[in-house]
């Protein structure tokens, strides 16, 4: 898939310059990125490739669909040297981006799916608070639990060497909630799937946005890819996917 990256300005906030990835395949498992197997959420998508992650942007929901990972420990330990900074902004790559003002008086968090405390680079740091990287989510979630599954991944990496992580949201209530004049969705759960290539083995995390005690569990990938219609592993064995991997706990 060819991936166009187109570079820009915004007013009052500084854009970030994004490195084009001699091949973005590198951010999936076996060089395959995560593919969407229901074809109705495959219209108005686009592949975004930045440093440290790879997103497929969707402009019904006015977000990412699903942003990939290639987790490596030296990389992990570089991040958490660095201190966290960044500025949210709209993706002037994409078109069908939402807007800074869609969060404006929300009562939503700006989610990060490729969170920046990932990237070992102040550059790919600020790279992923492009809003096609963003969902809204309760501020309970994002703040809690959330925050410490993306801690206990980074662990698991600095453990394994390496893994592959996949994240996005999922849209089951109906109606869809939505937020802004861009009616961006508001995902009733979000997920990470996790593969590591030494082990052979994948799960899956599953968080409901919920704003009072949200609730996480976990799941195969193969349950992830019957419920979201994404598959975050396509170069994965389906007996991989099949089979439970028991995460740590958050």
């Amino acid at each position: 898939m060819r991936v166009l990256l187109l570079l820009g300005a915004l007013l009052a906030v500084p854009l970030p310059a994004f490195a084009e990835e001699d091949n973005c395949q590198d951010f999936g498992a076996n060089d395959r990125l995560p593919v969407v197997v229901n074809h109705n959420l495959a219209a108005g998508t686009k592949l975004l490739c930045s440093r440290g992650y790879a997103v497929l942007a969707s402009s019904i929901s006015h977000g990412p669909l699903w942003a990939a990972e290639h987790l490596w420990s030296d990389d992990v330990e570089a991040a958490e040297r660095l201190k966290r900074s960044g500025l949210f902004y709209a993706d002037t790559r994409f078109s069908g981006s939402a807007d800074l003002s869609d969060y404006h008086a929300s009562i939503y968090d700006r989610g990060h799916m490729a969170p920046s405390g990932d990237q070992p680079t102040e550059e790919a740091q600020r790279e992923t608070y492009a809003l096609t990287n963003i969902v809204p989510q309760t501020a309970s979630l994002n703040e809690g639990i959330w925050a410490r599954i993306e801690r206990r991944v980074r662990s698991l990496a600095d453990e394994e060497g390496e893994l592959y992580v996949v994240t996005g949201p999922a849209f089951h209530l109906r109606p869809i909630q939505k937020v802004g004049h861009d009616q961006v969705y508001v995902p009733s759960s979000t997920w990470k799937a996790v593969y590591s290539p030494s082990k052979d083995r994948a799960g899956v995390y599953v968080c409901r946005n919920a704003q009072q005690h949200p609730h996480c569990t976990q799941a195969t990938v193969a349950t992830l890819i019957q419920n979201t219609g994404i598959d975050p592993f396509p170069g994965v064995s389906e007996r991989v996917k099949s089979q439970a991997w028991r995460l740590p706990s958050p």
